[in-house]
């Protein structure tokens, strides 16, 4: 996995370079569409897939690839997720904030083998920050393993994703966390969420839709640095399952802690 790192983070910084921060703030109306009811993609999204998609296809042939955009076109695409070594791409995560002209936003690439996760990259533009993970080999961010910390508040630092949830469970969620969490805002933005939780900024996040480009990188990453990603039974996370609820944390104590306070 180390032999094919560095030409992945090549090919996602040239990306980002050549196609993404050109368009950064430099986008017109015509080149934001809606696929869903405000669920945004723009041109820099559709070309970054396209050149992510064919630039790991040179790196490893006979990978499948799973791009976000593409699988808005076509969702039969999701169909060989379990099946050989798949790439998974999300060309900008945080398209929002992106269209918006703000940050944070990233890139988010991801390798599984029958499902597995294998190795996960997110890359800020802005921050030039490069995080990546391989399976059983540790969390690195710009080249250097990190571990997991918590953040030390009093009260943990929640970040909870609640835009999908219905309004009766958003009200439980808020009753069940008054004084027991510290609410912080969401960055809008999984690329950004998940080295929150290893960097010491947040304790807990909660998410409730769990597409794979959205978390198949970010969750390996937070697992390898010491913290814990999982379902929100306590069943672990599977990229294909088709399930929804992850609930992560910066370390053990804090996950049951965070189940035990919103499900329990």
């Amino acid at each position: 996995m180390n032999l094919i790192s560095p030409r992945v983070e090549g090919l996602i910084r040239q990306v980002a370079n050549d196609i993404i921060m050109p368009r950064f703030r430099n986008l017109n109306a015509a080149d934001i569409t809606e696929k869903s009811p405000g669920d945004l993609v723009t041109i820099a999204d559709r070309e970054s897939e396209l050149h992510l998609s064919e630039g790991l296809s040179r790196i490893m042939p006979g990978a499948h690839v799973i791009g976000e955009e593409a699988t808005a076109a076509d969702p039969s695409a999701l169909k060989s997720i379990n099946h050989g070594s798949v790439w998974v791409i999300d060309p900008i995560d945080g398209t929002s904030n992106f269209a918006e002209g703000k940050s944070p936003f990233g890139v988010m690439i991801a390798l599984l083998n029958d499902g597995e996760r294998m190795a996960g990259w997110m890359f800020d533009p802005i921050a030039n920050r490069m995080c990546r993970a391989f399976s059983g080999g540790g969390a690195y961010v710009n080249g250097e393993q990190i571990t997991a910390r918590e953040t030390g508040a009093v009260l943990p630092l929640a970040a909870l994703a609640m835009h999908f949830l219905p309004p009766e469970r958003r009200e439980d969620i808020e009753r069940r966390t008054a004084g027991k969490f510290e609410i912080v805002p969401i960055p809008r933005c999984a690329a950004e969420q998940y080295p929150r939780l290893v960097l010491g900024q947040n304790d807990i996040a909660l998410f409730e839709r769990s597409l794979p480009w959205d978390h198949a990188a970010g969750a390996l990453f937070v697992e390898e640095a010491g913290g814990v990603v999982r379902r929100t039974d306590g069943s672990a996370y599977k990229v294909g399952d088709g399930r929804s609820g992850l609930i992560g944390a910066a370390s053990p104590r804090l996950w049951d802690k965070a189940a035990a306070v919103l499900f329990g």
